[in-house]
């Protein structure tokens, strides 16, 4: 159980990015006469691969302009992000006094990450230290990710605890044997049952649990 080093997801778990962005992509899928809610483009979006995201779309609703509309979010994305985003309550304060070893590994491209943690006051404690998908091709589901953070940490997954606010998150850090904590309001019950899975709702039930892992 014990753990030398932390993984944290970016999106949703260390900054509050996942609403604004699907709040965004709603709004240009309004542009080309699909109207879904936040909540169900969250439910599609959240922890997915952006390219599976958009291939589901447009199998729904196949006058889409994928390429389109996938240039324009990415257009949209860094400048909302820069003028709306904020931290998940209680990240940087944990983050900052966290002594055990920390990278981020997230589904998103580097540019994004980059933005997010600079906006939120982070990106010095994470500098050198960020695995992006598109770097390593390998999106959550896969472990491939989380095997890449750990050994940019100089350890073995199962030496790490991997933060999650998502079920594709949660099956790589599991499948790479890490312990996985769950993060957040995400029904993780699927999970319950797994020795390695621990649910945290904040950081500070986060905290309690490396204390107790380290």
């Amino acid at each position: 159980m014990n753990i030398a080093g932390v993984i944290f997801d970016c999106d949703g778990t260390l900054v509050d990015s996942e609403r604004l962005a699907a709040g965004l992509l709603r709004d240009i899928l309004q542009e080309h006469r699909v109207t879904l809610s936040v909540d169900q483009v969250l439910a599609r979006f959240r922890g997915v691969q952006f390219a599976l995201c958009m291939q589901g779309l447009c199998d729904d609703y196949p006058w889409l302009p994928s390429v389109e509309i996938v240039n324009t979010f990415r257009a949209r994305t860094l400048p909302l992000l820069q003028a709306e985003l904020e931290e998940m309550p209680g990240a940087v304060d944990f983050v900052r006094t966290l002594s055990l070893p920390k990278c981020v590994a997230s589904n998103g491209p580097r540019s994004k990450i980059e933005t997010c943690l600079s906006t939120v006051g982070l990106l010095d404690v994470f500098h050198g230290l960020i695995v992006s998908a598109y770097e390593v091709d390998a999106w959550k589901p896969s472990p491939v990710l989380i095997e890449h953070a750990a050994d940019l940490l100089g350890l073995k997954p199962q030496e790490c605890l991997l933060v999650e606010d998502s079920i594709p998150g949660v099956q790589a850090g599991l499948g790479a044997g890490a312990q996985v904590a769950g993060y957040g309001d995400t029904d993780f019950s699927e999970f319950s049952d797994h020795a390695n899975f621990h649910q945290v709702k904040n950081f500070a039930e986060l905290k309690a649990l490396v204390q107790r892992m380290s």
